[in-house]
């Protein structure tokens, strides 16, 4: 694989005097029209052999490009703060937005391949970490951004040399370590890890480029090449895209148009009869299956609650102590109760190891990144609990149904949630998702009773009354939540919310049950 990267290909130092005034024009070019479009964000990985000239490309094109719009990371073994949370957490921090180019060291690759040549992770373990490495570039692309990995190699007998001459240099000398050296003694293993990475890795959305990294002036053309061609045309396909889907959207405006007027005539005047309409089967979905009847009285719900609340807190406290994060998210209709839950839920916690993360519309530095970006950067460090009122499956259901995210969007964001919740439950979060139900009627008295409360008024707005026009298509989508999405690692707790004393005791105790089981599992 890597023989054609050890042929000494080389670039004079005139030629690339000559060369690197024109390059730096043509990348600070194409940096702004990333700039001005913001339609994708560019990330740009570098692996590869020890002394393979890495860091000094990055260091170079932070030169040659504008670097207020350039996001440099290089990463070295977890903090304590990373190692608190799921191990993607800190590439997801990272990630540039929209507009921006993104260049990072020893990134979601360097792990899985130092544990692999160090034996610490079998094959198949390995093949695991680079599949989730796949799914988490394959959400990326699907999003729209352009990533790029560049694997700058050496030959043994190259990086020894490399190797040698830095260490005898005074200036250099601190460049090269002891781990420099057991890399190289370990050449071969690594060597192998790094085939099976790219063959696995490289992509049509996430290519590797494998480049010859002996010579600094054809190494640096060659990125600097790259770089500028692929964002070239990564804008290129984005503005024929938005070009194609502005045609589809005014044709299925017309198609909605022509279906809205009455039957057409033929040529001779003739009405013509329309189609024959075959109605819908009646099915029924995960909510109508509920018993929405299930209720309190007031004095069995404050003994209820009251027990509930003191065995919480006293497994909260163990949880902490463990180190186990919980994450609560809620969802439901309009009015369902969630925000009282939630409350109930709280007044057993102590409030300096719970945060509550209300979920609206995403703001501008949102909407510049993945729709997931907002949530792994919420996630808490060990111990904590974090309740989500509203979710990362707003993708799903709100932006499905209002129309906010494309068809194809909303259908991958099923494995997209999976695989996110599936890091969250792997790293031991413990994940409760709470669906709490109310019927249509219910939910209309309770919007009537919030229009006669003066302190309530303010929660009732336009936007409720609307979503009530779509209560069905809200249903179907919940029903496909449930079927794509609960899993047994993180199931869907649905609540039965007509009763809101039935609702909250339901949700602190489901909680209590999943936490007291966690907490045994790790004994």
């Amino acid at each position: 694989m890597f023989r054609t990267a050890e042929l000494g290909q080389k670039v004079p130092k005139r030629e690339f005097n000559q060369r690197e005034p024109l390059m730096r024009q043509a990348l600070l070019e194409v940096q702004a029209n990333l700039r001005v479009s913001s339609k994708f964000p560019v990330i740009v990985l570098f692996a590869g052999v020890d002394g393979g000239g890495k860091g000094d490309t990055v260091n170079l094109l932070n030169e040659w490009m504008d670097p207020r719009w350039l996001v440099t990371r290089a990463y070295d073994k977890p903090s304590d703060e990373e190692r608190d949370r799921p191990d993607y957490w800190r590439f997801w921090r990272d990630l540039p937005p929209d507009g921006h180019i993104g260049l990072f060291l020893s990134s979601w690759y360097s792990q899985p391949i130092l544990r692999r040549v160090y034996e610490k992770d079998d094959e198949a373990t390995f093949d695991d970490r680079l599949d989730r490495i796949l799914a988490f570039e394959h959400a990326l692309a699907d999003d729209g951004a352009l990533i790029l990995k560049f694997w700058m190699h050496l030959s043994r007998d190259e990086q020894k040399r490399r190797l040698t001459k830095l260490e005898k240099a005074p200036l250099t000398s601190w460049r090269v370590t002891p781990r420099d050296w057991e890399h190289w003694h370990i050449y071969d293993r690594f060597e192998a890890a790094a085939e099976r990475t790219i063959m696995r890795t490289s992509t049509g959305q996430a290519a590797w480029t494998i480049v010859e990294g002996v010579d600094p002036y054809f190494r640096s053309l060659t990125v600097g090449n790259i770089i500028r061609d692929e964002i070239t045309k990564h804008l290129e396909e984005a503005r024929n895209k938005a070009l194609v889907l502005e045609e589809l959207a005014a044709e299925r405006k017309l198609h909605l148009a022509e279906a809205r007027q009455p039957a057409a005539e033929t040529a001779e005047g003739e009405a013509v009869e329309p189609a024959v309409v075959i109605s819908p089967l009646q099915r029924a979905t995960v909510l109508s299956s509920l018993d929405m009847s299930l209720h309190l009285t007031k004095s069995d719900c404050r003994k209820q609650l009251q027990e509930c609340q003191a065995r919480l807190n006293q497994l909260h406290r163990k949880a902490l102590k463990k180190r186990i994060s919980t994450i609560l998210l809620f969802e439901g209709p309009d009015a369902a109760g969630k925000g009282g839950a939630i409350r109930r839920t709280t007044r057993a916690l102590d409030a300096r190891h719970y945060q509550v993360i209300p979920i609206a519309a995403p703001t501008d530095e949102e909407r510049a990144h993945h729709y997931l970006w907002r949530f792994w950067r919420h996630l808490s460090r060990a111990g904590r609990v974090t309740i989500f009122d509203r979710s990362w499956y707003g993708r799903v259901l709100v932006e499905r149904v209002e129309g906010f995210a494309s068809e194809d969007e909303w259908k991958r964001a099923y494995a997209e949630i999976n695989e996110f919740e599936e890091q969250l439950t792997d790293h031991g979060i413990l994940l409760l998702k709470y669906w709490v139900h109310i019927s249509k009627d219910e939910q209309l008295e309770r919007f009537k009773a919030r229009e006669q409360t003066p302190h309530k008024r303010w929660k009732l707005t336009e936007e409720d009354w609307r979503n009530r026009e779509k209560w069905d298509d809200y249903e179907w989508a919940v029903n496909d939540i449930v079927e794509h999405t609960s899993t047994h690692t993180a199931p869907w707790v649905l609540v039965e919310g007509n009763d809101k004393r039935f609702a909250r005791i339901k949700v602190i105790r489901t909680f209590c049950e999943r936490l007291e089981a966690r907490l045994n599992d790790n004994k």
